[in-house]
């Protein structure tokens, strides 16, 4: 068995031996039964060999044989009959099954984290105007991107590193999102080659690109993605350099190593002894030179669309138009760049406006029930880009985490739109929601 193999066998062992100990005394602790289950099907699908080995402690503490069949048959009925119900649980799962320094670089924010924290408070300032008495027998959540038809309009926003969560990684998210027929957004810190996540399902993927100081890094990455079935560029363009992140400085961050980028740049001498590595990392590849000049050079050398991910402010909405991006994503990187920038709920509406039907906006950031979804369609997005609470799935359950995930949040925003009188997203329109602007409008 290969080292990194043994490690992960050994973490997912000790993990899975102190949650067994902890279950025969708390034998209803519904969340530390599921994440039992979890690393019980890690083990069991990806190194076999480990459910053949017990737990090297004694027998008084722990079961003999933790992925014995009469406890992991248990533990199927249990996780059957109590799945989390909602996102906010299974951020409670993954606190618990995540390092200290994995948690923290995924749900982290920047410096004092005040926008990381009103990205999900601002959605609490909108309130919804429900219509009753509408025949909501039939429920239409579809519409289209790029024109790519979609079930629902919740897409899997680009997050890096998701072996942090899970070995399988971007894999398992990117069959997660399949299953759900969602469209998922590679990003470029993937913890799984292009190549890999292409061929794991058959599914609409877009894939997020960083401008490097070596174009040449980036074009081949587009390449890659290009030709492997990627639908569309997404470009990151609110990091020029990197947010100060102090979580992740305080730990000392140590991403896995990004196989996307081996071949084509050298990761020696990444020194954390200052802070984080990844903060080195960016000092050391990402241009900070990257204007809207770029766009044009990443248009010349890909025919496919491109959206452009980072935009906040009308201004920047506008100049997005007029050099020819395909759509425009409200997003301040999930609260990790800029503190003190508006939340995207916050912002969304000026963007809509200014771009005035030219080209879809999406918006990321903060969404945490299918109500958010409704807020934002509310105020003109086309589609809502998830990204943490994909992980906090990932990180619980693997694969059958994240699907559930995305299922949870179309359910919910189902029920949402019936509850508001909303028969198709179509009908999801403006006077459907009174956000903070409205009220105080009111009073004049």
């Amino acid at each position: 068995m290969a080292r990194t193999q043994e490690v992960a066998v050994q973490t997912l062992r000790r993990r899975s031996q102190a949650l067994a100990a902890t279950l025969t005394s708390r034998a209803n602790s519904t969340h530390l039964v599921l994440y039992l289950a979890s690393d019980i099907a890690t083990l069991t699908r990806f190194y076999p060999a480990a459910s053949d080995q017990s737990p090297t402690s004694s027998s008084q503490s722990h079961p003999r044989d933790i992925s014995g069949s009469c406890l992991s048959s248990q533990i199927s009925r249990e996780m059957e009959n109590n799945l989390p119900v909602n996102i906010h649980e299974y951020q409670e799962l993954a606190k618990k099954a995540l390092p200290k320094m994995h948690y923290d670089y995924i749900n982290g924010g920047a410096e004092d984290e005040h926008t990381l924290r009103d990205n999900i408070a601002a959605y609490g300032r909108i309130l919804l105007r429900p219509r009753v008495l509408v025949d909501v027998s039939n429920i239409n959540m579809s519409t289209s991107l790029l024109g790519y038809k979609m079930p629902s309009p919740i897409i899997v926003a680009p997050t890096g590193s998701h072996k942090l969560a899970n070995p399988e990684g971007e894999v398992a998210t990117a069959r997660a999102a399949a299953s759900c027929n969602s469209i998922m957004v590679l990003s470029f810190s993937s913890s799984c080659r292009i190549e890999e996540v292409a061929s794991s399902c058959s599914a609409i993927r877009f894939y997020q690109l960083y401008v490097f100081k070596n174009r040449d890094v980036s074009a081949t990455l587009v390449r890659r993605a290009e030709s492997h079935g990627f639908k569309a560029i997404v470009l990151t363009v609110d990091t020029p350099m990197l947010g100060r992140r102090e979580a992740d400085i305080r730990n000392k961050m140590v991403a896995p190593p990004n196989e996307n980028l081996e071949g084509l740049m050298s990761f020696d001498d990444l020194d954390s002894t200052d802070g984080s590595k990844l903060e080195k990392y960016a000092r050391d590849t990402l241009d900070p030179s990257l204007s809207w000049k770029d766009v044009e050079w990443l248009k010349s050398i890909t025919s496919l669309p491109i959206l452009l991910k980072g935009i906040v402010t009308a201004e920047d909405a506008r100049k997005a138009v007029e050099v020819g991006a395909a759509g425009v994503i409200v997003s301040n990187h999930g609260a990790r760049q800029l503190d003190y920038a508006p939340a995207t709920i916050s912002a969304l509406e000026e963007i809509v406006k200014a771009v005035a039907g030219a080209v879809p906006v999406l918006v990321d950031g903060g969404v945490r029930r299918g109500t958010d979804v409704l807020k934002a369609l509310a105020l003109g997005a086309r589609a809502v880009m998830v990204g943490r609470p994909v992980l906090f799935g990932l990180a619980a359950r693997g694969e059958a985490g994240a699907k559930h995930v995305i299922e949870m949040l179309n359910r919910e925003l189902e029920l949402a739109m019936a509850l508001c009188g909303c028969r198709s997203v179509a009908e999801v329109t403006r006077d459907r929601v009174l956000t903070e602007g409205d009220r105080l409008r009111a009073l004049l």
